[in-house]
């Protein structure tokens, strides 16, 4: 008698996988591309019938991939209650079926979904916004919408003459980002935290959670619903292509931006580290001298945070105007920077469970926005 064959899908909000075959516990699987796009590299499925039986489950095709030198290393994350994400074995075979990753997980219970990272859903998006809007003090605005007709939110709050803009999932499948910017709410709406109160009086704070909700809902890595990366729309978007990016663009010529964060994840390093705007046109060592100082203070006040690998900085008159942080530190003369955290784990401070997480990205916010209260106070 033939072994009962598992299910497999991804029919819900973010979900990305291509079933080839299914032999028992064992399916070899290849990611859908983002839609008028060549980037894959986000998946996100649900296994059936998986209790107490180990799976073999092979991603194939992936050298082909945004980012290949991202399998080297990486665990794929997997829940039962889709609550707790941790980390499953994981191998990946470059010479493999055009580069192969392999999943073994053997889960207790009958269901079990597995994810590049841990999912930041549509609908939690939508309770994340009210239950922030709801807090005394802040105010929601509909920035503009995305090209299916979604909401670009943005949250304000603070009474301060300094403008701080902090925006999240320009690429949705960096999912991180937006567990990052719930710790950011959860720290600034609080009134007993002493560091929120005190950045709320010194600044006024305009967070967008989530910068592309078209990518997010259809399970996409890097672009928008047209096949678009928004992180190289700054320069000229427009209302066909990228209306986000114009949406927040234009939110920001209304206020000015004094400080600016704009969070990602990076596929490949195992570490957090923050890109900055060398190489602008307008550069001003003042402001540059700024950005390295958050930096500094940010590194002291986290094990989490390193400056010895990320990006290599563009040389003077290089900056490339078309991503974001370039063109807010060109455009208002911010203290404006990327932050990057991994799909991977931090290499620094490696957590065999879950590796980097949801918990750990929140953290990170909160010492980012301490570290923010300091370096207002010099």
């Amino acid at each position: 008698m033939s072994e009962t064959p598992i299910l497999i899908d991804a029919a819900f909000d973010s979900g990305n996988i291509e079933v080839l075959s299914i032999a028992g516990t064992s399916a070899t699987l290849a990611i859908r591309h983002d839609a008028h796009s060549p980037f894959f590299q986000w998946f996100h499925f649900r296994v059936a019938g998986a209790a107490g039986r180990m799976l073999e489950l092979r991603l194939t095709g992936l050298a082909a991939a945004a980012y290949p030198d991202g399998w080297r290393g990486y665990r794929a994350a997997f829940s039962e209650d889709r609550r707790f994400w941790g980390r499953a074995e994981t191998h990946y075979d470059p010479a493999l079926d055009g580069g192969t990753l392999t999943i073994r997980h053997c889960p207790a219970g009958d269901l079990v979904w597995f994810a590049y990272f841990a999912p930041y859903s549509w609908e939690r998006h939508q309770d994340l916004i009210a239950r922030s809007a709801a807090a005394p003090g802040v105010a929601h605005r509909v920035l503009g919408n995305s090209l299916d007709g979604r909401p670009i939110d943005c949250l304000t709050l603070g009474e301060g003459t300094r403008q701080v803009w902090l925006y999240a999932r320009q690429h949705p499948g960096e999912s991180m980002a937006e567990w990052w910017m719930e710790g950011a709410l959860a720290l600034l709406t609080d009134p007993a935290d002493p560091h929120g109160r005190a950045l709320r009086r010194a600044c006024t704070f305009h967070l967008v959670p989530n910068a592309n909700p078209d990518g997010s809902v259809r399970g996409h890595l890097r672009t928008n619903a047209a096949g678009i990366n928004l992180n190289r729309e700054w320069h000229a978007p427009s209302p066909e292509r990228s209306p986000e990016v114009l949406a927040i663009r234009n939110a920001m010529d209304e206020t000015g931006v004094h400080f600016a964060i704009d969070v990602h994840g990076d596929e490949a390093i195992p570490h957090v580290f923050i890109a900055g705007f060398e190489g602008i046109p307008s550069w001003r060592e003042e402001q540059g001298a700024g950005y390295r100082r958050y930096r500094a203070i940010l590194e002291r006040r986290t094990p989490d945070f390193q400056t010895r690998r990320g990006y290599p900085e563009a040389r003077a008159g290089t900056a490339n105007l078309t991503m974001s942080t370039n063109q807010v530190a060109e455009r208002y003369g911010a203290v404006a920077m990327t932050l990057e955290m991994p799909f991977k784990d931090n290499d620094d401070l490696p957590c065999p469970a879950q590796g980097w997480s949801p918990e750990r990205s929140a953290l990170l916010a909160r010492a980012c926005l301490q570290s923010l209260h300091e370096w207002l106070l010099a």
